[in-house]
């Protein structure tokens, strides 16, 4: 079988990233499989390589996927990175095919859904109107409000130290504009975030936020982004409390919306146990392989 694999144009080049793409197909131009590569250029970051690597069904075990391979971590090395980092399904093709390679497993997350329509709206309520002295609730849709935008760029850090097991993740850097760039992204693909966050009452500052993202018409399932409190404000319950108040609003905003869907490390027991506390049912897991090079 002769397959070709050709570089592709790919347009999806960022102020922090870029994106590399290629086409393997048959000699007669039928597509077989493709890989994406993203490349960070975040301070912290630009040392680490993203893969989507995919290969039709019908294609599968016929080397599409090695000769993938090898042109992506080729192009990897040729621009200095030190590893690469795919996900994949547990269990699934992608598991296998990198199981046998070099890459090592170094992050397992499970994936869960909340069905909105199972929830008791009491036990939610009770959660939320628990007393968190010294602290206060805040939300915002879309872009940070200019009077919180500094506190809530410097609660990003709170993220710093988020169970990631093995993998090479690096560091983020989050300032004003990053923070207001993302909110602008999700809007202008017809997405909506919605923020809650957890205010320090005595100088101001944001302690921790939680961030869910619904689909512009409110239907389907949501999506749970980034959940954070700063390591000086732990302890406090506040993580459940937060996401047990953007719960509410998602209920009470868009009434046809069916669920919420959130993924978190195994590692990361709290996270897990507030999860669990708000009714989330795991769905599937995931495995995150490394290749060091």
């Amino acid at each position: 079988m002769s397959i070709r694999i050709t570089p592709l144009t790919d347009p999806d080049h960022t102020h922090s990233s870029r994106r590399l793409a290629w086409l393997a197909s048959h000699p007669d131009g039928t597509p077989a499989g493709s890989a994406f590569l993203r490349l960070s250029s975040r301070p912290g970051q630009a040392h680490r390589a993203e893969l989507n690597l995919t290969v039709h069904p019908a294609e599968r075990r016929r080397g599409v996927g090695t000769l993938l391979l090898a042109a992506a971590v080729g192009a990897a090395r040729d621009d200095d990175r030190s590893s690469v980092f795919a996900q994949v399904e547990a269990g699934s093709a992608g598991d296998l095919f990198l199981s046998v390679r070099d890459f090592r497993r170094v992050l397992t997350l499970t994936y869960a859904r909340l069905p909105l329509a199972e929830i008791d709206p009491d036990e939610l309520a009770e959660i939320v109107e628990r007393p968190h002295p010294g602290y206060r609730l805040a939300s915002w849709d879309g872009i940070v409000p200019d009077e919180l935008a500094v506190t809530f760029a410097a609660s990003r850090r709170a993220m710093d130290d988020m169970p990631m097991d093995e993998t090479d993740y690096g560091t983020e850097t989050w300032d004003v504009d990053r923070v207001r760039a993302v909110a602008r992204a999700v809007g202008d693909r017809g997405d909506l975030l919605h923020t809650v966050v957890a205010i320090d009452e005595s100088d101001g500052s944001i302690a921790g936020f939680t961030e869910l993202v619904v689909r512009g018409d409110g239907r389907g399932d949501g999506q749970h982004y980034g959940t954070g409190v700063l390591p000086e404000h732990r302890g406090h319950g506040l993580g459940l409390w937060m996401k047990a108040e953007a719960i509410r609003q998602a209920r009470e905003r868009h009434p046809a919306l069916d669920g919420l869907l959130t993924d978190t490390a195994d590692s990361n027991r709290h996270m897990r146990a507030i999860n669990d506390t708000l009714g989330y049912a795991p769905t599937h897991r995931a495995y995150g392989y490394q290749l060091d090079l």
